[in-house]
C-alpha cells in the first residue's frame, strides 16, 4: 500500500509539474490567466508535458527529468525576462546565431528584477525542493542505474520518447500550418510585434510559430529568370556591373552611430541647455545639408540590422522580425555600397571601435566589398567615454585614414561607432552627465541625453575639419535606432502616456532617427526628408552624382511611390497604404539577390 502511495504521488507529480512550469515561466514577464486563451494555455501545456515526457523516457528517472525541465525554464524564464526589458523583444530563435555577440556585450548591462520576477524565482525553487524531496530516495541510486538499467526499460523508453517526438513534431507542423494558426486556433501571428505573440500564445508556443521563419519563403509568383530581367538595363555589361563614371568622385564617409536618437520625436519636453545644438542648426538651415527623418527597422538594439538596410538596399520587411542577416543569410559575396563604390575606383574601409566578432562583421565585411576592416584592436590611443571608444575619438580615426590615402584617390569609410551603447544607469570617473530633463527623475534619460550632446559636438568637429579640405567629401550621419523602453519611458510618463498603452501611430515613433547628408561643396539642400534606411544608400549615391547600379535604380522608382518601408510600417506617397507592383518587383529581386543568386 505504501509503494502504491508513492507512485501515486510520483504520477501526481509528474503531471503537475510541468504545469507548474509552464505558469511560473509565463509569469517572469506577464500574468498568463490573463493573457493567454484557455485554449493556448492548453497548447502549452502539452508541450511541456511531452517534453517531461521524452526527458523520462531517455533518462530513465523521474526525479531528473522533471528537476532538468524546471533548471531548464527557470534559466530560459529568466534570461527572456532580461531580454524584454533590455530590448522590449523575448528571445527568438535567430537569437541563438547571435549568442558571441550577445555574450561580449552582456556585462555591459544592470541586471535586477521586480517583486513578480523575484516571486516567480521563489516559485521555482519551491517546486525545485518538492521534486527533491518526494524523490530524494531515489537520487543516491541514480549514477549507478543510469547506464545499467533492464534491456527491457530501453525496449519502453525507446518508443516512449520517438511517440513523444514524434507528437511534438506534428503540433509545431500545426503550428506552420497557416489555417490552423488563423483559423482554427486564432493565434495572434504578427511577426513585426513579437512581444505580443510571447504574451498572447505563449512563449514556447510563440517560439516554435517562429521556427518556420528561420528560412525565407520564396515571394508569391517568383520566378528567377523573370527576376533577371528587371536588373537588365541597355549599356550594362551585367547584372552589377555598371558603366564606370569617370566624373569626379567625392570621399563618401558615413557614420552610423549607435544608439543616437532625438527623443523629442516621442513628445515635448525641457532640458537645461540643448543636447544636440549642432544638428539642430542643421536641420534648421544647414548650408549644403539634407536631413530629415530615418526609419528603422529596430528599437533597442540589433543593430545590425540598421547597416545591413543602409548597405545592401534591402528591407527588413522582406524579412522574419527579429532575423540578423548578417548571421542567417549573409554566405557569400552580396552586392553593397562598397562593392559598387569599389568598382568606381574607391578605396573601401570599414571601421567599429568594439569586437569584430559582433554580428559577424570580420566575415561578413568582406562579402561586401570592403577591402579593410578595422575593429578595437586598431584604436589603441583613443579616449574612452565610460567604457566605449568616445564618439571624439572614433571620428578622429575618420580623419587619419582620409590623412593616410592616396591624395586624389575617392575614400568610402563607413563606422559604426559604440559611445552610446546601452546601459545608461552606472556612474563613471570619466564621464559626468551635464543634461539634466525638466520635471523627470531619471539618471538612466540625463545620461543618454548627454552621451548625444558629446556625438553632436565631435560631429561637429568633423564637418569643421572637413570643411576646411580641398577634396570634394560628404558626410553621412545617423543613429542606427533609438534606446530601450526604459530609457524613453519618463518622456511618455511626462505626456501622461505609457509604454504598454500606445497607438500604433506613438509607437511607430520609436522607429525614426535622424540623418543627415553634409557635403563641403555645393549640393542641392533639403530638409524634413522622410526616407527609410534602405533607401538611404541610393539617396547617398544621387548626391554624390554618382551613375545608380541598376538595383539602387529600381528602388528609387520603389521609393517614389513608398517613401518608407521597414518591418514596422510602410508610408506610401499617395497617403493610401496600398501596396504596388513595385513593392511586389522589389521583393523578388531582393530575394533574388539574398539566396538565389550565384
Amino acid at each position: 500500500m505504501k509503494n502504491v502511495c508513492k507512485k501515486m504521488v510520483k504520477a501526481v507529480l509528474a503531471f503537475l509539474a510541468p504545469i507548474a512550469v509552464f505558469y511560473l515561466f509565463e509569469w517572469f514577464t506577464h500574468n498568463p490567466w490573463e493573457d493567454i486563451r484557455w485554449d493556448l494555455q492548453i497548447f502549452n501545456i502539452i508541450i511541456f508535458e511531452l517534453f517531461m515526457v521524452m526527458l523520462y523516457a531517455l533518462i530513465g528517472r523521474l526525479h531528473i527529468a522533471l528537476l532538468l525541465e524546471t533548471v531548464v525554464f527557470m534559466l530560459y524564464g529568466l534570461a527572456n525576462y532580461f531580454v524584454i526589458s533590455f530590448r522590449s523583444q523575448p528571445i527568438l530563435p535567430w537569437d541563438f546565431f547571435s549568442i558571441r555577440t550577445a555574450a561580449s556585450v552582456a556585462g555591459d548591462f544592470t541586471y535586477t528584477i521586480d517583486r513578480q520576477a523575484a516571486a516567480v524565482l521563489a516559485g521555482f525553487l519551491v517546486l525545485i525542493a518538492i521534486e527533491l524531496l518526494l524523490c530524494r530516495n531515489r537520487l543516491k541510486h541514480t549514477v549507478g542505474k543510469f547506464y545499467h538499467g533492464p534491456l527491457k526499460s530501453w525496449a519502453f523508453r525507446v518508443p516512449a520518447a520517438a511517440g513523444a517526438l514524434a507528437i511534438l513534431l506534428f503540433l509545431v507542423s500545426l503550428l506552420h500550418d497557416e489555417d490552423f494558426v488563423q483559423n482554427e486556433m486564432c493565434m495572434y501571428d504578427k511577426l513585426f510585434t513579437p512581444d505580443v505573440m510571447s504574451e498572447r500564445n505563449g512563449g514556447t508556443v510563440a517560439f516554435l510559430l517562429e521556427l518556420q521563419y528561420i528560412a525565407v519563403d520564396r515571394p508569391e509568383g517568383y520566378d528567377k529568370g523573370e527576376t533577371e530581367e528587371l536588373f537588365a538595363v541597355e549599356a550594362s555589361s551585367g547584372i552589377f556591373d555598371d558603366a564606370k563614371t569617370e566624373e569626379k568622385k567625392p570621399n563618401i564617409i558615413v557614420i552610423m552611430d549607435e544608439a543616437f536618437s532625438d527623443l523629442a520625436v516621442l513628445g515635448d519636453f525641457d532640458t537645461n541647455e540643448d543636447y544636440m545644438p549642432f544638428l539642430h542648426r542643421m536641420q534648421e538651415d544647414g548650408e549644403n545639408a539634407i536631413t530629415g527623418q530615418l526609419y528603422v527597422s529596430v528599437k533597442g538594439g540589433n543593430t545590425a540590422n540598421t547597416e545591413f538596410e543602409f548597405l545592401t538596399g534591402h528591407t527588413m520587411a522582406f524579412l522574419p522580425q527579429g532575423s540578423i542577416p548578417y548571421q542567417q543569410y549573409i554566405n557569400g559575396e552580396q552586392p553593397s555600397l562598397a562593392s559598387y563604390l569599389a568598382h568606381q575606383g574607391y578605396i573601401t574601409r570599414a571601421a567599429h571601435p568594439y569586437y569584430a566578432s559582433g554580428w559577424e562583421r570580420e566575415t561578413v565585411y568582406p562579402m561586401l566589398g570592403f577591402e579593410q576592416s578595422d575593429f578595437i584592436d586598431s584604436f589603441t590611443d583613443a579616449s574612452m567615454l565610460r567604457r566605449y571608444v568616445s564618439d571624439a575619438s572614433a571620428f578622429d580615426y575618420i580623419i587619419r585614414a582620409y590623412e593616410e590615402k592616396e591624395p586624389g584617390k575617392p575614400l568610402f569609410f563607413f563606422e559604426v561607432t559604440m559611445q552610446n551603447h546601452s546601459g545608461y544607469s552606472e556612474e563613471f570617473a570619466n564621464f559626468t552627465p551635464d543634461i539634466t530633463a525638466e520635471g523627470i527623475d531619471s539618471q538612466s534619460l540625463n545620461q543618454y541625453l548627454s552621451l548625444m550632446k558629446h556625438t553632436d559636438k565631435a560631429l561637429e568637429e568633423l564637418i569643421d575639419y572637413f570643411s576646411q579640405q580641398e577634396e570634394d567629401t560628404i558626410i553621412v550621419f545617423f543613429g542606427d535606432h533609438q534606446p530601450a523602453d526604459f530609457v524613453v519611458e519618463p518622456v511618455w510618463n511626462l505626456q501622461g502616456k505609457t509604454g504598454s498603452a500606445l497607438t500604433e501611430e506613438e509607437d511607430n515613433l520609436r522607429y525614426q532617427v535622424p540623418f543627415l547628408i553634409w557635403a563641403n561643396y555645393d549640393i542641392e539642400e533639403a530638409k524634413d526628408v522622410q526616407i527609410s534606411a534602405n533607401y538611404l544608400g541610393g539617396l547617398v549615391l544621387e548626391t554624390a552624382g554618382l551613375p545608380l547600379p541598376v538595383y539602387q535604380s529600381r528602388l528609387k522608382e520603389v521609393r517614389q511611390e513608398i517613401p518608407v518601408l521597414s518591418a514596422q510600417q510602410m508610408i506610401t506617397a499617395d497617403g493610401s497604404g496600398e501596396e504596388s507592383e513595385q513593392l511586389s518587383d522589389y521583393q523578388k529581386m531582393q530575394y533574388y539577390l539574398l539566396f538565389d543568386s550565384e
